[in-house]
């Protein structure tokens, strides 16, 4: 029997917020779903659709599409980009789709946003799990930077003189960034077609006026954003998890893995950015292995 599948739009604030949910259905007997958010800001969900593996007929997995990128709609108004404003329609989505209980899994600004949202006590949610992630963009931004220094010289002169000139739009500038996101955000070359479909479909607007114009180079809304101090706020069961290349270095990491109390952290060696891409039966094992542990704890079923 396959696994039950749909999709649909919800209103927010007056604009389409697409999602798509993978299983459930046995009435009685339906696991805590598991909502996922993706990152960028502004990179829809296609590159995380992987994690529908985790769906069964007693669990859902719910993906949905950030306003302003993929199937969502797309407003023109660089000034709706914030982060209270993802926050709001996170709990929107999960008002609407009737999520009582929820795993929270967040990858990369998706684990920021997760963080933000953990952060106002929310009921129902079950775990968290934080996905190459950070609790503040100024060690992101500094370890980012760390790592673009060990790229061959030509390619930082590249990346220097177009940020300087305020041309990071240009081609060369674009492709010199390649060679940073092929050591530290994708290591499979070609990008998976899943990987490039959400880079295909990303919301341009929404990543410049919130991160900038790369990975390293963030000047945008985000650029300030700062929780380590509040982690241990934080008290569901968490699970954090990077990868060996991960721009998301060691460092972050361990800072999460050791301010929020009991949480666990799992290093992925072959991987970069997206370990769920890049070690997908390893990474989906690990996901399956805590979803038990905490519904064997809590009786979260």
């Amino acid at each position: 029997m396959s696994i039950r599948e749909h999709e649909g739009y919800i209103s927010v604030e007056g604009y389409k917020v697409w999602y798509r949910s993978v299983g459930g259905g046995v009435g009685g007997q339906e696991q805590t779903p598991i909502l996922t958010l993706h990152g960028g800001p502004g990179v829809p969900s296609a590159y995380i659709e992987d994690m529908a593996q985790l769906a069964s007929d007693t669990r859902r997995v719910i993906f949905y599409d950030q306003l302003g990128c993929g199937h969502s709609d797309r407003p023109d108004n660089p000034a709706m980009w914030t982060i209270q404003r993802f926050v709001d329609e996170l709990a929107m989505v999960r008002k609407a789709l009737g999520l009582a209980k929820i795993h929270l899994w967040g990858q990369s600004w998706g684990g920021m946003l997760a963080i933000e949202y953990a952060l106002t006590q929310p009921q129902g949610m079950e775990s968290l799990t934080l996905a190459s992630t950070s609790s503040s963009m100024p060690t992101w931004i500094a370890e980012a930077n760390r790592l673009r220094d060990e790229l061959p010289e030509e390619i930082q002169n590249t990346l220097l003189r177009h940020e300087a000139a305020g041309t990071t739009d240009d081609p060369e500038y674009q492709t010199a960034m390649l060679a940073f996101y092929e050591r530290h955000v994708i290591r499979i070359v070609p990008m998976p077609p899943q990987v490039a479909r959400a880079f295909d479909t990303m919301g341009q607007q929404v990543y410049f006026t919130m991160n900038g114009p790369s990975e390293f180079h963030v000047v945008g809304v985000i650029k300030d954003w700062e929780r380590t101090n509040r982690l241990h706020e934080i008290k569901v069961p968490t699970l954090i998890t990077s990868g060996f290349y991960d721009e998301s270095t060691p460092l972050i990491n361990e800072t999460m893995q050791k301010e929020i109390a009991g949480s666990e952290w799992v290093l992925f060696k072959h991987s970069s950015h997206m370990a769920h891409v890049e070690e997908m039966d390893l990474y989906m094992q690990v996901m399956r292995n805590f979803l038990h542990r905490v519904e064997n704890t809590t009786g979260g079923v």
